[in-house]
C-alpha cells in the first residue's frame, strides 16, 4: 500500500466542516417544518430506473433481481402526493453514473420538495427564501430563458435556425464539439447554455432563476403555449436547483417516457422500462402542485466557502 492509499481511510471533509454541515441541515429542516411540510423518506433502491436520456442509472442486484439506485426521489414522492400526503420534503441520497469532479460526485444529497396549489413561479420565490436563509445572499431574481439568451448573446433560442446556432458556437470556439451532422436542436441549446450562458451568470451576485424552457426540455413539467413550465436556479454560474409545475396527465407523461426510450435506443443507451407504479399514481390523481430538486452539497459548498464537493461530504468517491 502506498502512502496515498494509507490515508484514504480518513474523511474528505474536515470534522469542523461536518459539524457545520450538520448545523445547516438542522436549519434547512426548520425552514420546512415552519412551513408545515411533512418530511418523508422513500426507497433508495427500487425496481425501476428512469428513461431520461441525460441521466445514467446506477444498478445493483438484490434477491436475484436487477434493481436501480435512485437518481431522484421524485417518482416515489409523487406517489405519496397522490396518496394524500400534502406538502412534503426529503433530504435524499441519490446516485448518478455521470460526471466526477469539483461539482459532481456519483453519490450525493438532494433536497427535494413539493407544494400543493401553486405554480412554478410561486415555488421559485420559496427557493429564493431558502437561499437567503442559508447563503445570506440577496433576493432571487427571475428571468425568462429567452430573456437571458437575448441579453447575453443576442440570440433567440426559440426561433433561431440551426445555422444561426452553429454561428454562435463558432463565435465561442465551440463549433468542433458537436458532430458535423448533428441535427438535434437541444444539443446546440445545451452546449451554448453550459459553455456560454452559465459562465456569464457567474458575474451575478444574487441567485438567478431561469424559467420558460423550450417544450422539448419539459421532462415532467406542464407545457403552456409551447413553453415548458419549469425553472433552474443558478448561483454564481452554478446550477443549484431544477423545478417543475408538475405534469399530472398520465397519458401525456407516458408518451414522453416512450419518446425517451426511442431516443435512448437511437443513441445506443441502455433501454430502461417505464416505472408502472409512478404511472399508476398519475392515474389515481396527482394533485395540482409544483416541485423542485436542489443539489444540497453544492449549496453547502457556497454556504461554507468550500471549493469542491469532496470538501463538504464525509467520504467522496475516492474514499467510498
Amino acid at each position: 500500500m502506498n502512502t496515498t492509499e494509507a490515508h484514504l481511510w480518513q474523511p474528505s471533509a474536515s470534522i469542523a466542516v461536518l459539524r457545520q454541515r450538520a448545523s445547516l441541515m438542522m436549519k434547512i429542516r426548520q425552514f420546512f417544518n415552519q412551513r408545515h411540510y411533512l418530511e418523508v423518506e422513500t426507497p433508495v433502491m427500487g425496481h425501476s430506473g428512469i428513461t431520461d436520456i441525460y441521466l445514467n442509472n446506477v444498478t445493483a442486484h438484490c434477491l436475484g433481481q436487477k434493481t436501480y439506485l435512485q437518481t431522484s426521489p421524485e417518482y416515489s414522492m409523487k406517489r405519496l402526493l397522490a396518496a394524500g400526503s400534502g406538502p412534503i420534503f426529503q433530504i435524499a441520497r441519490v446516485f448518478r453514473d455521470d460526471e466526477l469532479g469539483r461539482w459532481h460526485n456519483p453519490e450525493f444529497t438532494l433536497l427535494e420538495w413539493y407544494q400543493l396549489d401553486i405554480d412554478h413561479h410561486a415555488l421559485m420565490r420559496e427557493v429564493g427564501e431558502l437561499l437567503q436563509l442559508i447563503l445570506g445572499c440577496g433576493s432571487l431574481v427571475s428571468r425568462s430563458y429567452r430573456e437571458v439568451w437575448m441579453s447575453i448573446i443576442q440570440c433567440d433560442p426559440f426561433t433561431s435556425s440551426l445555422d444561426v446556432l452553429q454561428d454562435v458556437l463558432k463565435h465561442y470556439n465551440l463549433d468542433q464539439v458537436l458532430s458535423p451532422d448533428e441535427t438535434d436542436r437541444d444539443q446546440f441549446l445545451f452546449l451554448i447554455m453550459t459553455h456560454v450562458i452559465e459562465p456569464a451568470l457567474a458575474q451575478e451576485e444574487v441567485p438567478i432563476a431561469i424559467y420558460g424552457y423550450p417544450e422539448t426540455q419539459a421532462a415532467l413539467a406542464i407545457v403552456e403555449d409551447g413553453v415548458a413550465s419549469r425553472f433552474e436556479v443558478y448561483y454564481r454560474g452554478v446550477e443549484l436547483a431544477n423545478g417543475f409545475h408538475e405534469l399530472t396527465d398520465r397519458n401525456l407523461q407516458q408518451k414522453r417516457f416512450a419518446a425517451d426510450r426511442v431516443m435512448r435506443q437511437q443513441k445506443g443507451l441502455e433501454d430502461v422500462a417505464i416505472d408502472p407504479l409512478f404511472l399508476n399514481a398519475l392515474s389515481a390523481g396527482l394533485p395540482y402542485c409544483s416541485g423542485v430538486a436542489l443539489g444540497l452539497d453544492r449549496l453547502l459548498m457556497f454556504a461554507m466557502n468550500q471549493q469542491t464537493i469532496s470538501d463538504v461530504v464525509a467520504f467522496d468517491w475516492v474514499r467510498a
